[in-house]
């Protein structure tokens, strides 16, 4: 059988085709959006939704209608309220087992976390919502040693594997954090099989067509759960070989929408190429042999979804400078599509655009 696979993702990723409402929309068909980059993350949403502006995601996330924790891989992803009780029932654990040897030597331990996580939920609870050095402050109090950036980092992110905290509101620029009790009421609670079925029928709905070891990456869970989550899942499933390679994506597909081929201007670590451990269908083998062709610390620009280039981009007063750099030559038609992706960006932080090509 045929398979499209740039074609598949971009209309399951919902980079085409229809577009979806609100960012809680997004992070929930998504199950979960990679979030270090917080600025990134919310133009991960943006360009999957309808005239999403950088104010209404920052809107969404203080009034919590997307949250941002460590769940998945070690590091932040955006998570909804409903999924987030049981997505770290299932992975927090797995989390913990990735970090201990930095665990280890950092002399963190079990005693060690329920005394700081006692003294965090104290310091959060009746509302309030602290930054990373107040909580700091609240743990020496409580005679936890949190001195250094990664003791007190360490500290932190297995108070939220543990749900016991999760992000509040942003303060001026600075990131706090709330209690998950009081930034998500009661929510359903799922076996772990159930857990495991659905994440990975959210994640082959809305990554497919992807391999067991894509699931496996993006999860952070083991090969054998992936493998058990997708003969649980199966059901709802449907498989395709390509060169040798299974795929799996959700029996019913996303519809499609007729358009020219589109180009779009990624940001760091977008669930279009983070999402997968394998990685080349995005490759346009006529530009270049590998993804990370170009500076690691520019984001990629895909058009009709295979990397042509990376752009960087910087706000200066009113503008924002945005300077694209391609692979190889464009023709006139690419190089209106890559016009159109900035366009689109401006629009999204609500500035003019300077357009540069290096």
């Amino acid at each position: 059988m045929s398979l499209d696979l740039v074609d598949a993702r971009l209309r399951n990723q919902r980079l085409t085709g229809i577009p979806l409402a609100t960012p809680a929309d997004v992070v929930g068909w998504l199950g979960a959006v990679q979030a270090q980059e917080y600025g990134e993350s919310k133009w991960a949403l943006a360009m999957r939704a309808r005239r999403l502006s950088d104010a209404a995601i920052e809107r969404a996330f203080s009034a919590g209608t997307i949250l941002r924790t460590h769940v998945l891989r070690p590091t932040w992803h955006f998570v909804t309220p409903a999924d987030i009780r049981w997505m770290l029932a299932l992975t927090g654990p797995r989390i913990s087992r990735a970090m201990s040897t930095y665990h280890r030597r950092l002399e963190l331990d079990t005693t060690v976390f329920r005394k700081s996580e006692k003294a965090i939920a104290g310091a959060l609870r009746g509302g309030a919502q602290l930054t990373r050095q107040e909580l700091k402050a609240a743990l020496q109090r409580a005679g936890v040693n949190a001195d250094g950036a990664q003791r007190l980092a360490f500290l932190t992110i297995q108070a939220e594997t543990d749900a016991v905290m999760c992000s509040g509101g942003r303060r001026g620029n600075q990131f706090t954090y709330a209690l998950l009790d009081d930034r998500v009421p009661a929510t359903r609670t799922l076996s772990r099989d159930a857990a495991l079925a659905e994440l990975t029928r959210r994640y082959f709905t809305s990554h497919g067509p992807a391999q067991l070891h894509d699931f496996a990456w993006w999860s952070g869970l083991t090969v054998a759960d992936a493998r058990s989550g997708l003969e649980m899942a199966g059901r709802e499933l449907s498989s395709d070989t390509l060169d040798g390679r299974t795929y799996w994506s959700a029996a019913k597909t996303v519809r499609a929408l007729p358009r020219p081929q589109q180009a779009h201007l990624l940001g760091l670590y977008d669930e279009y190429l983070i999402a997968y451990k394998d990685r080349g269908a995005a490759r346009d083998r006529s530009r270049g042999t590998r993804t990370t062709a170009w500076d690691p610390f520019s984001a990629p620009v895909i058009l009709g979804g295979r990397v042509i280039g990376g752009w960087k981009k910087k706000i200066a007063g009113e503008r924002v400078v945005a300077k694209v750099t391609p692979l190889g030559p464009l023709g006139r038609r690419e190089t209106r599509a890559v016009e159109d992706a900035a366009d689109r960006y401006a629009a999204f932080v609500g500035l003019d655009l300077e357009l540069g090509w290096t």
